[in-house]
């Protein structure tokens, strides 16, 4: 064997033996999930017509005003009203911008990754409402929606790991994400579930007795009480969906439109099954790490938590990795972590 031969074997034997024998960050936690359920798709979002194209970045989730403008949050930090292809810059939060609802015509509520539960006035006024919950910082605000009553309900995806880190989340696979609200009257925050996978999108229920939140990294939704004899309690509202669910919204028939980024992929659910592969994971660089696969998906449950379509943006051109599906007026208005668009079409409903 020449010389130079031998240190082109060294270089990949040698990544080989670092990536088995360097130390993980962390034990992990083995999970064996379902098989992958077999559902009705339809491609119908393929055609979606797209606002703001190559002019935002990440438009995360969306909202709407009394005026029918759309409001999103991008991954420059900017809070951003978009007028067909006419982008305005609302407001700057100095962080990531994800979750955001209106709490009032003059008000939205966000979620910023980094720093808190937001009050984003339109008058660009960026007001921190709170960062912590019993003594434990957020580590990754996420969703929310508004009750009735103006308690804002809202997610932290993960206390130990942050936004960009979300991929140590998954492969570490404990549950650190909580279930709060924060009260405007008294500006207390409470935690209301903890011990969550991944706690993503938060929906108030069509009736407003219950909230359903996601936890991502066991593709599922869980439905809280607010009223009733289980006043206080959880449930399994959903399970074993066909993607990773991302942010959750509810239309006016009850329905639950989940986005999900990336459907599930055999890789990744073996992966979820074995904490030694996952350990050797967490050392390779991010860029290293899976990806999602790139299609648009959305999927639709009733009332009741059945699964009864999966709509989906084929090829990933148009739309890809949707983390938001809001419906307006019997459309979906669909934003991405990625995306340089926000896309809106009319899917079908039977």
């Amino acid at each position: 064997m020449s010389r130079r031969l031998g240190m082109v074997l060294a270089v990949p034997v040698s990544a080989l033996l670092l990536l088995v024998l360097w130390p993980a960050p962390y034990t992990a936690h083995s999970w064996r999930p379902q098989p992958r359920p077999v559902v009705t798709t339809v491609d119908d979002l393929g055609s979606a017509q797209l606002w703001a194209l190559g002019k935002i970045k990440g438009p995360e989730d969306v909202a709407v005003d009394a005026q029918g403008r759309v409001y999103s949050g991008l991954a420059d930090g900017r809070i951003v009203r978009i007028v067909g292809d006419q982008v305005q810059t609302l407001a700057h939060t100095g962080g990531r911008p994800l979750g955001l609802v209106f709490a009032d015509p003059q008000h939205l509520y966000v979620c910023d990754a980094w720093r808190g539960l937001l009050r984003v006035g339109l008058d660009g006024q960026v007001e921190v409402l709170t960062q912590a919950s019993a003594g434990l910082p957020f580590g990754f605000t996420d969703d929310l929606d508004v009750g009735a009553d103006g308690r804002v309900y809202f997610t932290d995806a993960s206390s130990r790991w942050h936004q960009p880190d979300y991929m140590q989340d998954l492969l570490e696979g404990r549950p650190y994400g909580r279930l709060l609200v924060y009260d405007p009257r008294t500006r207390q925050t409470r935690t209301l579930l903890q011990g969550l996978y991944f706690a993503n999108g938060v929906a108030m229920a069509r009736d407003g007795r219950s909230l359903l939140v996601v936890e991502s990294f066991r593709y599922r939704l869980r439905r809280y009480w607010l009223q009733g004899p289980r006043a206080g309690q959880s449930e399994i509202f959903a399970d074993n969906l066909p993607g990773i669910p991302d942010n959750v919204d509810v239309d006016e028939q009850g329905h639950a439109w989940v986005a999900l980024p990336t459907p599930r992929r055999l890789d990744i659910d073996l992966l979820m099954s074995s904490s030694w592969l996952r350990e050797r994971l967490a050392v390779l660089p991010a860029s290293l790490l899976p990806g999602p696969t790139p299609i648009g998906l959305v999927a639709e449950l009733d009332a009741q938590g059945h699964l009864l379509r999966l709509h989906r943006a084929p090829g990933g051109e148009r739309l890809r990795m949707i983390t938001s599906a809001l419906p307006y007026h019997g459309r979906l208005l669909l934003g991405s972590l990625e995306n340089d668009r926000v896309g809106w079409a009319y899917p079908t409903t039977h």
